[in-house]
């Protein structure tokens, strides 16, 4: 029975970083409505475009970012979109996700395109390599999903797994782009759709918590039997000064800045910040 008074109280805004009582990654319906999305090639969702993709590929090796032979590590890899061109170049690479639709893709697509590429279903925050990476990529801004704890310790863990002289190549989201995007704000009822393969209503809630530059899309997804599920998704904008203490204090240096992933310049209102991070100590820290 659909329950106002629950509504209600789920809609208030939540402390940081609160979590929700279900997950679209791991969640089946909704994971294969992921995949949908990561291999659309006409939007920038659960990935970017494909060319985007293989620019920002190209970029890498004419940079001499990863090269043939270098064994790279893809967090958040999905279907395998980066890994399978990263191995056709010649790199020996292992991809990581937690939704086991998307790497069942990856899987097939490696096995029919004889692509030698070794995909885990696992938490990022599970990671036990020591010193095995010539690089770790993590891109389309996850690292920004990670609360401070969380990121501490991943970051100590991609510390860890990193060769001595070893990069990680990542990306993060500025503030910039969530005020072009904006909050979101809507509710709609399906018949059928990403949420749900029957009737169902949705709710869109945006949260915006200005101090800690850190928000919040949340969503409400009532059921035909009313039964109520809350997913949050929530994001911490970085800029280049504020970035800069937390990679370090992991024992990073920062290397090359750019506004994107495929080499755009960067200045201080660009949307997104790519950094290619270097390992300078030894494989354990």
């Amino acid at each position: 029975m659909f329950d106002l008074q629950e509504i209600l109280m789920r809609i208030k805004k939540p402390p940081i970083f609160e979590s929700s009582n279900s997950c679209i990654w791991t969640e089946e319906y909704i994971s294969e409505r992921m995949l949908e999305a990561h291999l659309n090639p006409d939007i920038d969702a659960a990935s970017h475009k494909i060319e985007t993709i293989e620019g920002t590929v190209k970029f890498w090796l004419e940079k001499g970012l990863i090269k043939p032979g270098d064994r790279v590590l893809d967090l958040g890899c999905g279907p395998g979109l980066y890994a399978e061109r990263l191995a056709i170049a010649g790199m020996r690479v292992v991809g990581i996700d937690q939704s086991e639709a998307v790497l069942s893709h990856a899987m097939k697509q490696a096995k029919q395109k004889n692509l030698s590429i070794e995909y885990r279903c696992m938490n990022f925050l599970e990671l036990k390599d020591e010193g095995k990476y010539d690089a770790v990529l993590q891109v389309f801004g996850e690292f920004c999903t990670l609360p401070d704890d969380d990121r501490d310790l991943f970051l100590a863990k991609i510390y860890r797994a990193v060769k001595p002289g070893g990069i990680f190549l990542m990306d993060v989201s500025t503030r910039k782009l969530r005020v072009k995007d904006g909050l979101k704000n809507n509710w709609y009822v399906n018949e059928s759709g990403f949420w749900r393969p029957g009737p169902h209503l949705v709710l869109e809630m945006g949260f915006d918590y200005p101090d800690n530059d850190i928000w919040l899309d949340q969503y409400i997804v009532v059921d035909q039997g009313g039964n109520t599920t809350t997913y949050r998704c929530w994001f911490h904008d970085y800029s280049l000064e504020t970035l800069t203490p937390v990679v370090e204090s992991a024992g990073f240096d920062v290397g090359t800045v750019w506004g994107d992933l495929a080499g755009a310049p960067y200045n201080s209102q660009c949307d997104w910040i790519t950094v290619s991070l270097k390992k300078t100590g030894s494989c354990c820290k």
